[in-house]
């Protein structure tokens, strides 16, 4: 693993839509390095890289796959990502590990929307990239309409640096822009020495001295152009464009070829690190510098327990050694170093700057971690990875009584693999919800929990988390007294319900002038509720207005009109009684409950539900489909705009429970070519048609 220089290094991960060919590409490069003495196969099952159960029995990868191999004097680390937008979040933490993104695209189909996606994700995350047109052995490939497409989605800084030689069935080699404009044989697709001319533009554009040799009509060596091309790709001025076909093998050594000679090193790379006061330093991506190494992805293996793969920016480590977490502040020692080649792995004793490696069994990492020397006790380290939001949910529960005490745990492990699975344990609805990209990505979470954990589960749509609020004023009292042998219960409450309004500053607005004899109040943000102390004279001691409170706030907990919790709501005490022995705190807790209760009742309650934020992206040809199942939904559209690739984007908000099965319409729609984002917007009232028929339904779920 670190035999190689930084600079012969090269970290490059294969992202793009599901069924380019990702993973057989891997396959084949492992076989053609002589990595692998064997070519493994997605179809029948033996790849070298998708070795998981669940993957070899969908045919799909789910996870990110890390393999190395020697090609051309580099040490090239590739990580193989999952296509399909359902494991999306296995591409963000590849995309941290590398410096190049090479962008797999069918040849056949064009542009696909994940491919999309995930180059967005390569230029946020400021790495180069490269896009490799796979199967142009398919037929009925049009070239300046394919060319056209990449443009138009990815930016005018495609050029190719080979063209193909036919497509289709006619494809039998490609011709190499960087050594030579002059086609050598027949069939040359586009135009060589316009592309070319266009690749040395590109090329120079990153580098002064040769822009200026470039006016002055000098000719530059193919030498010149091969070594500035990483450059320009690290600029963004150059995005390189290969033609290939993985199943014929055309174009795989021109490719391997590119990989070893145009992806960036680990040094062509800028990156930031946080101070613990929020300033940005500048990493020093050398092995005489302090290790600084971060966690890109975790894994639970069944047989070795939590593996956690690291990527090193800086510095290198022994194993044996301490480093710091930043994240905990505490010390902690990696006893053994792993080199991971697909499921395999290998102790060494060493690791530096650009190596991807794993450690064992250290429990107290987590996904997005950073490891450093404890040099001087400032605290850096690198921007938290980004991770898309799950969208879709499931409530879950084992199957049976025995599996109750292993769940948890079980998906715990699932949550620490993968940043787009969250599991809640919602208050409101009593549900433990698992949350998730997709109805796939929740089927591989329970097919994992049954083949790794024998787990075995059944899950449901989640209910939707409405609250309760009142629109109208009221106040009133409630005397709680029983007296039953002994110390009996007595207090009496006085209190006024009204609506709170939204986004006022409670400084301002909780004041003497707005509330006669004001003593105090607390204030909840979350639920936009408070409640205000105005007793005056000591009619109800100081000691008993705690337990007012509480009793109001179980109350608005456990909801009024359809057991929901209750929000947007001003409680006022400003009245009670007490006696002298038979008051406590539970009699002035059940009082305000009681008293809460009642009033609410009066106050003209309603009932709200939770609206979303959506964000979808779909091609440009689905608009108007979208658009009116939105509406049919509830949905209220507040913009559109155009997205690369002939592909818009809509902007909505809708009702929570229109849209909980939303991904199978989307899907259905737009042919599988939509994606969408959503959160919590806000809540508002329910049409006053529903109203009664959710509470009906409600206090029957209830009961």
């Amino acid at each position: 693993m670190n035999e190689y220089k930084v600079d012969d290094v090269r970290n490059v991960a294969l992202v793009g839509h599901g069924a380019v060919g990702k993973t057989t590409v891997a396959d084949l490069l492992l076989f053609q390095s002589g990595a692998s003495p064997r070519l493994g196969s997605v179809d029948e099952g033996t790849s070298l890289l998708d070795t998981d159960e669940e993957e070899i029995d969908h045919r799909i990868s789910i996870a990110s796959t890390l393999v190395h191999f020697d090609y051309g004097g580099h040490h090239i680390n590739l990580i193989d990502t999952p296509g399909y937008p359902d494991f999306i979040g296995q591409v963000s933490g590849a995309l941290r590990a590398v410096e190049t993104a090479l962008i797999l695209l069918n040849a056949g189909h064009g542009v696909e929307i994940n491919a999309l996606r995930v180059s967005k994700m390569a230029q946020d995350a400021g790495i180069a990239r490269m896009i490799v047109l796979n199967k142009c052995d398919t037929e009925n490939i049009d070239y300046d309409s394919l060319l056209n497409s990449v443009r138009e989605t990815f930016g005018s800084h495609c050029i190719p640096i080979n063209l193909p030689v036919g497509l289709g069935a006619d494809f039998k080699a490609v011709h190499d822009l960087v050594k030579n404009a002059q086609a050598s044989e027949e069939g040359v697709l586009g135009d060589p020495e316009g592309t070319r001319q266009e690749l040395i533009e590109a090329i120079v554009e990153s580098n002064e001295a040769l822009l200026e040799r470039f006016f002055e009509g000098e000719e530059l060596s193919a030498q010149e152009l091969s070594a500035n091309i990483p450059k320009a790709m690290a600029a963004g001025t150059l995005i390189p464009v290969l033609f290939m076909s993985a199943k014929t093998g055309i174009g795989v050594a021109e490719f391997m070829e590119a990989m070893s000679n145009y992806t960036l090193c680990p040094q062509d790379i800028k990156r930031m690190e946080q101070t613990k006061d929020g300033r940005s330093v500048m990493l020093d991506p050398s092995p005489d510098q302090p290790f600084v190494a971060q966690v890109i992805k975790t894994r639970i293996d069944p047989f070795i327990s939590k593996m956690n793969y690291l990527r090193v920016f800086s510095g290198k480590l022994n194993k044996d050694s301490s480093v710091v977490n930043v994240r905990t502040g505490k010390s902690v020692r990696l006893n053994q170093l792993l080199d991971v080649q697909g499921g395999k792995q290998e102790p060494v004793d060493e690791v530096t700057v650009g190596d991807i490696f794993a450690v064992a069994k250290v429990d107290d990492l987590k996904l997005g971690d950073t490891l450093a020397a404890d040099v001087n006790g400032d605290g850096l380290s690198l921007p938290e990875i980004k991770f898309p939001h799950p969208v879709v949910g499931l409530a879950v529960e084992p199957k049976s009584q025995n599996d109750q005490q292993k769940i948890s745990g079980a998906l715990h492990k699932i949550e620490e693999e993968d940043q787009t699975f969250h599991v809640i344990h919602d208050e409101e609805t009593h549900e433990m919800v698992m949350q998730g990209m997709s109805e796939l990505h929740l089927k591989i979470v329970q097919e994992r929990l049954l083949h790794r954990d024998k787990v075995e589960v059944v899950t449901h749509q989640p209910k939707v988390p409405y609250r309760e609020t009142i629109m109208g004023s009221t106040e009133g009292s409630y005397r709680h007294k029983k007296q039953s042998g002994g110390a009996g219960q007595f207090a009496e409450v006085h209190l006024r319900l009204s609506p709170m309004p939204q986004d006022v500053n409670p400084e301002e607005y909780f004041t003497k002038a707005n509330f006669d004899h004001l003593r105090s109040y607390h204030y909840d943000p979350e639920l936009n509720f408070a409640f205000v102390d105005r007793i005056s004279g000591g009619s109800i001691p100081n000691q008993f207005i705690p337990a007012v409170e509480k009793g109001v706030r179980e109350r608005m907990k456990q909801g009024v009109v359809a057991g929901c919790q209750v929000q947007d709501l001003i409680c006022e005490v400003y009245f009670g009684k007490d006696h002298p022995v038979d008051s406590n705190e539970t009699a002035f807790k059940i009082a305000a409950s009681k008293c809460f209760s009642e009033l609410f009742q009066k106050s003209r309650p309603v009932l709200l539900e939770p609206i979303v934020k959506i964000e979808i992206l779909i091609p440009e040809e689905n608009v108007g489909d979208i658009s009116s199942d939105l509406s049919s939904r509830r949905g209220r559209m507040e913009g559109m705009q155009v997205s690369p690739g002939g592909y818009e984007i809509i902007q909505a908000r809708v009702p929570l429970a229109e849209i909980m099965t939303y991904a199978r319409t989307l899907s259905s729609l737009t042919g599988g070519r939509g994606t969408y984002d959503i959160e919590l917007s806000h809540y508002e009232m329910i049409p006053p048609n529903e109203q009664a028929k959710i509470i009906e339904l409600l206090n029957k779920a209830n009961e």
